[in-house]
């Protein structure tokens, strides 16, 4: 019997990887997404929240919104607001997926509050080499774009270049390929899991003091055919 389980998702390449993995897998069901946002906006990736809508629809699955107060909340508030957020869906799962990839502790903060609600954690990426990984995002054809620059850990005029081979040959030597240190954040816009894509319409990069986001207008387009 398929294990029943949720995703998190964060609009970008590694949830799309995980969610994909998953769905091929003959060991789970993948029954939903949830997402953490602030405002409008997922934070990092700043993606609005109205894009990750469009793309679980594309996904064809149901997304479970947690409002965040802050971005940094306390560990204890971000922790309650996650676990009641998932326990408030109506969904029915036993395990929650996570798409972190290094083991720097942050399986075990997970799986204290994930646990401890009385789910199971799956990394389905974890240990694995980044290089790895980001070959085979490019060849499973996942399109992603990179919307946020850290400006300390790579160059400025990398945020709004798709992720390609390309790129990652531009990319500082020290510089992780997946991003995985915080280098850069990205949007999936279309990928085989998609029944459809998204198509966006690139406005202007938003420059701070560190960060810089490409900011954009984004249309959904459904094959005619799409899951219901």
């Amino acid at each position: 019997m398929l294990k029943n389980i949720i995703v998190s998702w964060s609009s970008g390449k590694d949830s799309t990887l995980t969610l994909e993995r998953l769905m091929e897998s003959d060991e789970y069901n993948v029954v939903g997404l949830f997402t953490t946002y602030l405002e409008d906006e997922v934070p990092f990736q700043a993606t609005p929240i109205e894009v990750v809508e469009m793309q679980a629809e594309l996904l064809g699955f149901p997304l479970v919104k947690i409002a965040l107060p802050e971005v940094f909340p306390s560990n204890e508030l971000y922790q309650s607001l996650v676990v009641n957020g998932l326990k408030s869906s109506n969904l029915d799962f036993e395990y929650v997926a996570f798409g972190d990839m290094f083991c720097n502790g942050i399986a075990d903060y997970r799986r204290s509050y994930i646990e401890s609600a009385g789910w199971q954690c799956v990394f389905p990426l974890m240990g694995e080499a980044s290089n790895k990984l980001a070959n085979e995002i490019l060849s499973r054809g996942i399109i992603t774009m990179l919307v946020t620059a850290d400006g300390d850990r790579i160059s400025r005029d990398l945020c709004g270049r798709w992720y390609d081979e390309q790129l990652l040959q531009e990319l500082p030597k020290e510089a992780d390929p997946c991003g995985e240190h915080g280098e850069f954040h990205t949007l999936v816009t279309e990928t085989r899991s998609f029944n459809g894509k998204l198509e966006l319409q690139l406005t202007y990069i938003e420059h701070g003091k560190r960060f810089s986001h490409q900011r954009y207008q984004a249309k959904s387009l459904l094959k005619p055919n799409r899951r219901v």
